[in-house]
Order: structure tokens, then C-alpha cells, then sequence
């Protein structure tokens, strides 16, 4: 039986036809004995990275440290390149992403950063590797694995986002080039019956193929639900639709069997639409976000790395502090950033493409990390001057 074994493991990494086959030659009481052999196969491929994934969703999580989103496609970072007239091409993108990677003491307040594909392959001018710098900082490399957004058929322009098809392959590659997390974001939007329950289960099962694909791979997945801050809706909505957006996730992850403690979440936080007349404190966002989270969140899921959605530098730092200051709530979990624009914003306009303003850029870059470093626990104060009040939001934003 030992040696029949073996040559299953040698021939078969799950072939459909293969197995078919086999289960209508073979008698029921090796068909048995095979389908155990299926099962502890696919759950040892599993749990090879099980204290590795651990491990990683750990250290990202860490306290007072959080991600830097640095994965804007090449058309979003020429955007915001044509916003400071630099030219987008790959050796301005390049040297943009080292002057962010390179800033002295950025491993005292970034746990992680997830890469564009392009970056992933990129290296200093001095010819060291992104992912060998960042490792070398104690900071893991991440990258963003989703290809996009596509419309449901038959709902009123609400999205699935693609890239499932060669995910596996992808992510393996991604391992062995020095990835160790992943990120998916999938975007829900508020609106009369919207979220549609056909858009939240799309998106659920999307964002939960993806983490279990991540996991067989080796890679955390960071789980992205984005309920959108688009619209003129109050935040009693948005909390009441963001909480039926988690739930419904979770119930996938579940469904799933993803690692819980081997993923991390990135959630929008809990505020008035965006074009809302009804403007709320900082103190509120901070206890309707916290309290979805708790309705709706496992306490094994190790981190919250909220997503700025567009909020400005300064709000986002002030109302991720409010969070970590709340009196009598325990939360289970670490409450921290995975910021793209709130951490960039006034660091690219000190640059300007310009090598003589990079270490004043750095500088600038420094100080919104730190600033969303005492957010994580509850010690920011905002200091008169201090640039970063400008609204980020951009309605429909893609990366």
C-alpha cells in the first residue's frame, strides 16, 4: 500500500481526469483508503506554511508598526505623477519607490509593504534588490495579486474583481521571488439596495478563493472589503451595510477553511458618504467602526490594517488614534494602517522628481509614518502646521 502511495504522490497534483479514473477501477475498500490519501495530501500542502503564515500575520500586525501601500499600478502612480509633472516612466517610478524604501528608520513604524509587480523585480541604483532591502530592515514584502475589476451582469455597475484563474501559479512564483503576503481588494458601493446581495456574495467568495489560494502558497492574504465612501449616505448606513459585507465575508473565510490567524483584514472605516451633509466626529467613526468590527470579525484574525479610502492624511491618522483610544472595549485585535495616499500624499509634492529634494521628501514620509505609528496607539496629536488636511477622495478610485 506504502509503494501505491508513492506513485499516486509522483503522479497525481490533483488531476481531475487522473482521479475519475481511478475511483471507478479501483475496489471500495482502496477507494477509501485513497480518498483519506486525497484529503491528507491536500491538508498536509496546507499546513506546510501553517507556522510560517502564523508568524508573518504576526509580525505585520506588530504594535505600533503598519503596512505602506506602495502597489499603485502604472497608470494610478501616473496620475499622481502628472499631479507633480514627472514624467511616468519606470526609472521615475523606481526612484520614487526608493527614495520611500530607503528612508532611514522606516523599519520604526512600517511592519510591511506591498509591491506592484513591477517594483517586485526592481532594485536601488545601487543594484540591491527592493525585497532584499526591505528584509533587510525587518520589513516583509508583499505584493498586490488582483487584476482588476469587472461588472456583474445585471446590477446597476456594481463589480467581482478578476484574477483567480492562474492565481496559484502566480502566487508561487511571487513565494519564491520573496513575497510572504498578498493583497485582493474587492469594492462594494452604497446606494439604493446596494450592496446587492448578488454583489456581496460575488465579492465573498472572490476575496475567500483568493486567501485560500494565498495559504496553499505560503502567502498571508490580506482580505480586502471595500465599502466605498462614495455617495451622500450617513454613516448609521454605512455601518449597517459594512456589517453585512463582513459577515458575509467571514462566512466564506469559514467555508473555506481559511487560517485565520494566518490572515489579516483590510477594511474601510465607518464614516459618511463622501458628498454627505452630515458630518461626524472623529470619536464616532472611531466607536461605529469598532463595533462593526466586533459584530462581525473573529477575534483569531490577528490585525485590522484599515485602508485610508481617500480620507486626508490627517484624518486618517486621527481617526485610526480614536480607535486605539476607546475606553471599556477590548478588542481582540490590533487596530493599524495599510495606507497608500495618507502616507504618500505630501511626500510626493515635496519631491517633485527632483534628486536634490528626496531626503526632505524622506523626512516628510518619516513624519506620516510616525504620526500613523502613535495612531496605532492612541498617542497621536495633531500639531499646528502640520501639512496633510487636503481631502485624498476620489470618486470610483482604482488602483
Amino acid at each position: 500500500m506504502v509503494r501505491i502511495i508513492n506513485i499516486l504522490k509522483y503522479f497525481l497534483i490533483f488531476n481531475k481526469e487522473i482521479i475519475f479514473l481511478i475511483l471507478i477501477s479501483i475496489p471500495n475498500v482502496f477507494k477509501h483508503l485513497f480518498l483519506i490519501f486525497l484529503i491528507m495530501e491536500k491538508t498536509q500542502s496546507f499546513l506546510k506554511y501553517k507556522d510560517e503564515l502564523i508568524a508573518n500575520a504576526k509580525a505585520i500586525s506588530a504594535s505600533g508598526k503598519g503596512i505602506l501601500a506602495a502597489d499603485e499600478s502604472t497608470s494610478t502612480i501616473g496620475n499622481r505623477f502628472k499631479g507633480i509633472d514627472v514624467e511616468n516612466i519606470e526609472e521615475n517610478r523606481r526612484s520614487y519607490r526608493e527614495l520611500l524604501f530607503t528612508s532611514e528608520g522606516i523599519e520604526n513604524y512600517i511592519s510591511g509593504v506591498i509591491l506592484f509587480e513591477e517594483t517586485l523585480h526592481q532594485s536601488t541604483k545601487d543594484g540591491v534588490k527592493f525585497t532584499d532591502l526591505l528584509n533587510s530592515k525587518g520589513i516583509i514584502p508583499g505584493i498586490k495579486v488582483d487584476k482588476g475589476t469587472i461588472v456583474i451582469a445585471g446590477t446597476n455597475n456594481e463589480t467581482a474583481t478578476q484574477g483567480l484563474d492562474d492565481l496559484g501559479k502566480r502566487c508561487a512564483t511571487y513565494y519564491s521571488q520573496g513575497a510572504r503576503f498578498a493583497k485582493w481588494r474587492s469594492v462594494l458601493k452604497i446606494g439604493k439596495n446596494e450592496p446587492s446581495e448578488l454583489a456581496i456574495q460575488e465579492n465573498a467568495h472572490g476575496l475567500a478563493r483568493y486567501a485560500a489560494i494565498c495559504q496553499e502558497n505560503g502567502l498571508v492574504p490580506i482580505v480586502e472589503p471595500e465599502v466605498l465612501v462614495d455617495g451622500t449616505h450617513d454613516i448609521d448606513e454605512c455601518a449597517e451595510k459594512s456589517e453585512r459585507v463582513y459577515s458575509a465575508v467571514v462566512k466564506a473565510l469559514h467555508e473555506h477553511k481559511i487560517l485565520l490567524e494566518g490572515s489579516l483584514l483590510k477594511p474601510n472605516m465607518v464614516t459618511a458618504g463622501s458628498e454627505s451633509t452630515n458630518k461626524v466626529s472623529a470619536q464616532e467613526i472611531a466607536w461605529k467602526t469598532v463595533r462593526t468590527l466586533l459584530r462581525t470579525i473573529p477575534g483569531a484574525i490577528p490585525g485590522i490594517m484599515f485602508l485610508s479610502g481617500g480620507q486626508s492624511e490627517d484624518q486618517a491618522s486621527a481617526n485610526l488614534n480614536e480607535m486605539n483610544k476607546l475606553k471599556d472595549v477590548r478588542t481582540p485585535w490590533n487596530l493599524s494602517f495599510s495606507y497608500g495616499r495618507a502616507l504618500q500624499h505630501s511626500c510626493l509634492r515635496k519631491w517633485l522628481g527632483k534628486e536634490e529634494n528626496v531626503a526632505d521628501a524622506q523626512k516628510v514620509f518619516l513624519e506620516k509614518a510616525r504620526n500613523n505609528s502613535l495612531a496605532t496607539l492612541g498617542q497621536y496629536e495633531a500639531k499646528s502646521g502640520d501639512s496633510g488636511s487636503e481631502s485624498l477622495h476620489v470618486k470610483g478610485y482604482v488602483y
